[in-house]
């Protein structure tokens, strides 16, 4: 079967560049190969009775699907070139802004409107950080909250499922090209396009590093951020989530200069297992329903690594101490700040009897052992650091989960217009290593679109 636009993954990036086509180039024939299933069929089997922790499906219903990773996130999009990629370095800053806010628009038209813009603009809390050797970075954040994203999510879907041929369950097992024309081979039989759109996000990485190596794509190494989730009683940040909602910190650690991260914040969300590549590390949500909320807000710290010379597999390495972790705790492990200060582990009593509930079943244990002393000393300093603005954050019933990591993508060498070096093959969202939010990662993809659609006009 012939198409003019082939699609590879029906995450943020695939999503808006087949909704691009659909409004603005109806006449082109589009086909999106995605290899999780639709979105009403994602469904995790951990039910927190039947089934407590990752069973390792074939396919993660949390990480693949219509999508993508960010289907089942608390559906944050960062409008900001201060964080979430660099895909302004590609498109300019004043056109990557435009397309965040075009993504915003199409996503209050389909489900999201209501949900409140959080600013950071003359936000008290920036000097409050800085007066305590914190940095809070700028940005809009616009909080759909699992729940609405689901909706919005289904509605674009509804809109698009008619006009473009979509095949899910439908990995592509490679990517071939010849004479102007890409071959995609599936377990189905095989499909060709005039121009490729790769889109496979994060949990694709491995794919994407083999079709660059086939097709002699230069690549760079990429980071890998590693790190604990932070769960605690939603008051003590109520001063700051009520506000800003997405309050992205950085500190610099005395001891090595490291800089460690907020990440991903919840207000009265729930912790939750995440899957990559058979890995399980921890992850967040929230919901903007008031009846889904918790006692309790949660938030990643990550310390970013970078390897060059003569070790560069950084997501390795990242893999490398999530496996250590899923060995020792059978998956996640938890662990009371005041047991990790003393040295100790925590145990199921120490767990049950602290006045922070958890939210995720996890195996109570000792990050020491998991974590790398540099990162771990890093962590406990920005836990002191935040307890400055955010008095309570170093209670000693403050829990930890980890480990979590933050895979990406080696970098793709890409031209301004995200088209490598073959005519015609465009890599977008996380899977391009560029982009490593939903914000970015949409809009990277209504850019890509555009540009097709201007050269085969």
């Amino acid at each position: 079967m012939k198409y003019d636009v082939a699609i590879i993954g029906a995450g943020p990036g695939g999503i808006f560049s087949a909704y691009e086509f659909v409004k603005k180039a109806p006449d082109l024939k589009v086909a999106v190969f995605e290899a999780g299933y639709p979105l009403e069929k994602r469904k995790c089997p951990i039910d927190g009775v039947n089934v407590k922790s990752c069973i390792s499906c074939h396919t993660c219903a949390i990480m693949n699907g219509f999508g993508g990773a960010g289907a089942f996130s608390d559906g944050k999009y960062n409008i900001t070139n201060d964080f979430g990629g660099t895909l302004y370095e590609y498109i300019g800053r004043d056109k990557a802004i435009e397309l965040m806010n075009y993504v915003d628009e199409i996503n209050m038209s389909h489900g999201g409107a209501g949900t409140k813009m959080y600013s950071t603009a003359g936000s008290e809390f920036k000097k409050l950080c800085m007066q305590n050797k914190l940095t809070l970075l700028d940005a809009s954040v616009r909080h759909l909250g699992t729940d609405i994203n689901y909706v919005v999510l289904e509605n674009i879907y509804n809109e698009l499922k008619d006009k473009v041929d979509f095949f899910f369950h439908r990995p592509v097992l490679s990517l071939e090209h010849s004479a102007n024309t890409f071959k995609l081979v599936t377990k189905d039989g095989e499909f060709e396009a005039k121009q490729c759109i790769v889109s496979v996000g994060r949990s694709g990485s491995s794919w994407m590093e083999n079709v660059c190596k086939e097709l002699e794509i230069p690549t760079h190494s990429n980071r890998v951020d590693i790190g604990v989730r932070v769960e605690l009683p939603a008051i003590i940040f109520e001063h700051l989530t009520s506000e800003l909602y997405e309050s992205k910190i950085v500190y610099q650690t005395e001891k090595f200069e490291d800089h460690v991260r907020t990440f991903c914040m919840n207000p009265h969300g729930a912790v939750v297992n995440e899957n990559t590549n058979g890995i399980v590390t921890v992850n967040g949500h929230s919901y903007e329903d008031p009846e889904k909320h918790t006692d309790n807000t949660n938030f990643a710290l990550l310390v970013s690594k970078h390897f060059s010379e003569p070790f560069k597999d950084s997501n390795g390495y990242g893999e490398s101490i999530a496996k250590l972790s899923n060995m020792l705790g059978g998956g996640v492990i938890v662990q009371r700040f005041g047991d990790l200060e003393r040295g100790r582990r925590s145990n199921e009593k120490r767990i049950a009897e602290s006045t922070v509930r958890p939210t995720l079943a996890a195996t109570p244990g000792d990050l020491s052992l998991v974590l790398p002393k540099r990162i771990l000393d890093g962590i406990i300093e920005m836990i002191y650091a935040l307890d400055k603005i955010a008095p309570g954050t170093a209670n000693e019933d403050t829990l930890l989960y980890g480990v979590e990591v933050k895979f990406y993508n080696m970098e793709v060498e890409l031209d301004n217009n995200l088209e490598t070096r073959i005519p015609g093959l465009y890599i977008i969202g996380d899977g391009s290593g560029v982009t490593h939010s939903l914000s970015h990662a949409s809009a990277s993809g209504v850019f890509v679109a555009n540009k097709i659609i201007d050269k085969l006009a």
